[in-house]
């Protein structure tokens, strides 16, 4: 009895009732474990046919780890009401969604949206994906059980008007959960590099604040009952360090970026930094790169 498993993507209001957005989800025809072509085929037609680059589906692979370490410290539960905030391609809104939990998907770039879309879809889970900013999310207040973000709402231009949304959309002893790379680890040091070369605009703060504790405090100061931080290394491991810089050029958006404002001769002295700093973190005794780069998970108990 060959059954299929069809994707479909619908039209439906946010957990607020204030705007739209996408569903992904997955219903299961015939026998228990589908037709694998016919679920395929269907899949493509549902979600679209534009591939998404093959960076993309690496670093997202990649960051696995990290989404489903985050996802244990906050302790999800099956039904929870789970918000992802620059979500980027949907690791982590994944591993909630695993859990059965109950995820909103919520990132600004149409792209990433689009690439969580079509992995949702893979996977057969159920998620909302929504186009909205880190800075005024568009959902009423105390709605989530959790809040999460992934190296997400760290970039958020505003970061007390950013945290002060994540408090506001969690409701009162609910969980917030961040995973934010540290200034002197590897990706903090890299978007040090980027900065030099491409200075930010005046008056931004730089995105890896948010890996400092004190940092951390004075946002949300007043919002938590408890706030807790465990430092952990996330290893990159790439074929060689133009692998490396090709991936985190691609995949990480700052630094994309900030490539695409400089011209071809700052380009290339930027890619030589990048390549320096790669050598000095990369741990590798052959001639691949492995290179651990600490960020600290976060998690806060709101008042």
């Amino acid at each position: 009895m060959g059954g299929h498993a069809v994707a479909t993507v619908t039209r439906s209001e946010s957990p607020a009732g204030q705007s739209q957005c996408d569903v992904v989800s997955w219903r299961q025809e015939g026998d228990r474990f589908g037709t694998r072509d016919g679920a395929n085929v269907r899949l493509r037609r549902a979600v679209g046919r534009r591939p998404c680059a093959s960076g993309d589906d690496a670093i997202g692979a990649m960051l696995e780890v990290v989404s489903e370490s985050l996802c244990d410290l906050v302790d999800l539960h099956a039904g929870a009401r789970v918000l992802d905030v620059a979500a980027g391609t949907a690791t982590c809104s994944l591993a909630a969604a695993r859990r059965r939990c109950e995820v909103t998907s919520i990132d600004e770039a149409p792209a990433g949206l689009e690439h969580g879309r079509r992995r949702a879809a893979a996977d057969r889970l159920t998620i909302r994906f929504q186009q909205a900013h880190a800075e005024a999310l568009p959902f009423a207040a105390r709605v989530f059980d959790v809040v999460l973000s992934m190296f997400g709402v760290m970039f958020a231009p505003n970061h007390v008007r950013a945290a002060s949304e994540l408090v506001r959309v969690c409701r009162p002893f609910g969980r917030i959960g961040l995973a934010n790379w540290t200034p002197q680890g590897f990706m903090g040091r890299m978007l040090t590099v980027v900065s030099d070369h491409a200075p930010r605009p005046p008056g931004l703060t730089p995105a890896t604040l948010w890996g400092l504790d004190d940092h951390l405090d004075r946002l949300f100061y007043g919002s938590a009952w408890d706030l807790h931080t465990n430092r952990r290394d996330f290893v990159f491991r790439c074929r060689s360090a133009a692998h490396c810089l090709d991936m985190i050029r691609t995949c990480n958006g700052p630094v994309g970026k900030a490539f695409t404002g400089l011209s071809a001769d700052k380009q290339r002295r930027l890619e030589q930094d990048m390549f320096y700093l790669i050598d000095d973190f990369n741990i590798s005794t052959n001639s691949t790169v492995v290179i651990p780069s600490e960020y600290v998970e976060v998690v806060v108990v709101k008042k």
